[in-house]
């Protein structure tokens, strides 16, 4: 290791484990100056004290960068218009907060005349993917610094050892080994007991949401407005996108809703168990697809499915700056042109029904829908159902030959 080949470090710095034993290691190993960068994605009270933890455990300097508002609508609200979902539960959370503190990293380290960029990902996770290929992108000529890839360090009781040896305050202890992330969108749930897929999460596991017998015993109902396939109203008081998220996540985390525990494929081909709570944006999800019902045709619904499974690939596995990327949020954003209107949902004790949906552009037509066959020829179905048959009787006759 050429420790003299770096004079100053910026490292993405949340004050977790890793983080907080990198300031360490970094002046052990490389002897340069550390530049720790804390975004604020919505963390809440965990961004309480981060400069005074920082400069205590070795930093030069620190820089906190307010981004709630710019993750809530540049980051998080294209991924619900988009629909996108992970291997069916998982509302992707973590991985649309990467790209924007990685953008955001690499913008003071230019400023600040780093040479390095520094994060605490390990080498088996999708994070380490995230946050170096945003690097590759604003900054392709600077050393990147990845730890976990290059100290003697092995398991989270080895870095709580690291810390308990050279004093630092850690959030963890191996009683409670739980590793977390948080932002607007959710908390995520990952390590110790987790990481058998037998074991049922304790509550203690849960920060956002109640458990279900908890709840109020009477449903709770909220209505939310979009415009174009952007919430922007929660019972008829318009709210800023960080505002909307933080009051739903309130009204869904006393309702518990908003909870997903998947076994999922990490993109370097590992599987892993994850424990997430999404309570705003579960209410999120269910809203928008409800309206779409109303103001996309079928066709469009049925693309939009379709694409959206490769949308939610693509920010699960880092590729938020890239050409495909853009060219799916351009499709998204003219195909919701339309998705416009109100949802109201009842919520009880972990489960969402929607309650009503309403748009001045919907497709729907009670006349149509009715049972009353007025304003509808039904003896045109028989042609249809016989050319849309063609086919197959065809093929029949093929098989008898």
């Amino acid at each position: 290791m050429q420790n003299n080949a770096v004079k100053k470090a910026a490292l993405a710095y949340s004050g977790g484990l890793d983080t907080s034993i990198i300031i360490q290691w970094l002046k052990e190993n490389y002897h340069c100056k550390v530049v720790a960068i804390a975004v604020d994605v919505g963390q809440a009270e965990e961004t309480d004290g981060l400069e005074k933890k920082a400069l205590a455990t070795g930093a030069d300097e620190f820089v906190m960068i307010d981004a709630t508002e710019e993750f809530a609508a540049d980051y998080v609200f294209p991924v619900l218009k988009a629909g996108a979902v992970y291997e069916r539960s998982y509302l992707l959370g973590t991985s649309i907060a990467r790209p924007l503190i990685a953008r955001k990293q690499v913008e003071v380290a230019i400023e600040r005349g780093c040479d390095a960029l520094a994060h605490g990902c390990t080498g088996k996770g999708n994070d380490q993917v995230r946050f170096e290929l945003a690097y590759q992108v604003f900054a392709p000529e600077m050393r990147i610094i990845a730890p976990w890839r290059e100290w003697n360090l092995t398991s989270r009781d080895d870095a709580i050892d690291y810390a308990s040896k050279h004093g630092i305050p850690v959030p963890v202890t191996k009683k409670d080994p739980f590793s977390r992330d948080r932002n607007l969108w959710h908390i995520s749930h990952e390590g110790g007991p987790l990481e058998d897929p037998a074991y049922e999460p304790e509550s203690r596991v849960f920060k956002l949401t109640v458990e279900p017998e908890d709840a109020p015993d009477k449903a709770e109902r909220v209505a939310v407005g979009f415009e174009a396939g952007i919430p922007m109203t929660v019972n008829g008081k318009k709210l800023s996108p960080a505002k909307l998220i933080i009051e739903l996540n309130k009204i869904a985390g006393r309702n518990a809703i908003g909870r997903a525990d998947l076994v999922e494929n990490r993109l370097i081909g590992i599987k892993s168990r994850g424990v997430y709570e999404t309570p705003g944006g579960t209410i999120l999800m269910a809203a928008l697809k409800a309206l779409e019902a109303l103001t996309l045709d079928r066709d469009c619904l049925h693309e939009k499915d379709r694409m959206s499974v490769k949308y939610a690939e693509m920010v699960y596995n880092g590729q938020w700056f890239t050409a495909l990327k853009e060219a799916y949020d351009a499709f998204f954003n003219e195909m919701m042109k339309t998705t416009t209107g109100e949802v109201i949902l009842k919520l009880y004790k972990g489960s969402i029904t929607i309650s009503s949906r309403k748009s001045p552009n919907s497709l729907y037509s009670m006349n149509l829908a009715s049972f009353d066959m007025s304003g509808y020829d039904a003896k045109d179905s028989a042609g249809f159902i016989k050319l849309f048959g063609l086919q197959q009787r065809g093929r029949k006759r093929i098989k008898k030959m």
